[in-house]
């Protein structure tokens, strides 16, 4: 069994009792891999730069970050520099013997670019040309897979190799949907919430399994704002051959094993049929 790990970028979600309990994982026998965001450590650098994040909305209703030549600067410096940094630091802390990745090294992560992207702005849908963002394609699973054996955690993160070989953005979630597709693994969604509630404002409506159309069906109605983007991304790893995914609270007791083990949001295979 492979479990990859999302670690989410939200300042609401502390890390550390995730490192823990991916070290308690690997002790057990299980391989884990870690991907992860950073929109949080972006945003301070923008804003310590005095550069104000632009977020847009597609027409689909996903709300995302506007990557311009600038902002890509900043991207890759606050995720490689400091994020994957941070995580590595603590999970060998632990006693993981953790790697640092980006979606460049080994051609990791690998894709097309957009560099006009549809948006809505005021009611209205535009065009928006010099984004530096792309869809991922193609996922060296060799290059885990090899890190796996050997006894290495891989922690990994955007940016991503464009087919014009630019470092673009692309959305971590995505990003770890992919890699969960490709070692056919679990997929483990951690974020600031319990899991994908059916009323947004309400923590005791939480969506426990879905396994059934009728029961996908609820869930996209449900998701809102950055949770339609971690079902969009559940979508792809299921679709891709993830065995399951499960959308959880970061900050709960062991948040990994409390995941596995049945809490938060299971969505499975059979949602899509």
């Amino acid at each position: 069994m492979t479990v990859v790990v999302k670690i989410g970028g939200a300042r609401a979600v502390e890390p550390e009792g995730a490192l823990a309990d991916v070290a308690d994982v690997r002790a057990a026998g299980t391989d884990v891999a870690v991907v992860h965001g950073g929109s949080t450590a972006v945003d301070d650098a923008l804003e310590r730069m005095g550069i104000d994040p632009e977020y847009v909305e597609t027409p689909s209703g996903v709300v995302g970050r506007f990557t311009d030549e600038e902002t890509m600067d900043v991207f890759k410096m606050a995720l490689a520099g400091r994020v994957n940094t941070d995580l590595v630091t603590g999970l060998r802390a632990q006693g993981v013997d953790a790697v640092g990745l980006s979606g460049i090294d080994g051609g990791l992560l690998t894709g097309s670019r957009k560099s006009a992207i549809r948006v809505v702005e005021d009611g209205t849908k535009k065009i928006r040309r010099g984004d530096h963002s792309g869809t991922i394609e193609s996922v060296n699973g060799d290059l885990l897979e090899t890190l796996l054996d050997d006894g290495y955690t891989p922690v990994a993160s955007p940016p991503m190799l464009a087919d014009d070989g630019t470092a673009v953005n692309t959305d971590a979630d995505r990003a770890a949907a992919a890699v969960a597709a490709a070692l056919g693994g679990t997929l483990v969604s951690l974020t600031d919430v319990a899991g994908v509630y059916r009323d947004p404002d309400d923590a005791s409506t939480v969506i426990d399994r879905v396994e059934t159309p009728e029961a996908y069906a609820e869930l996209k109605t449900a998701a809102e704002g950055f949770m339609s983007r971690k079902v969009m991304a559940a979508t792809e790893a299921l679709e891709g051959g993830a065995e399951r995914v499960v959308v959880a609270d970061a900050n709960a007791e062991s948040p990994i094993r409390s995941a596995i083990d049945g809490g938060g949001t299971h969505v499975l295979p059979g949602a899509l049929e």
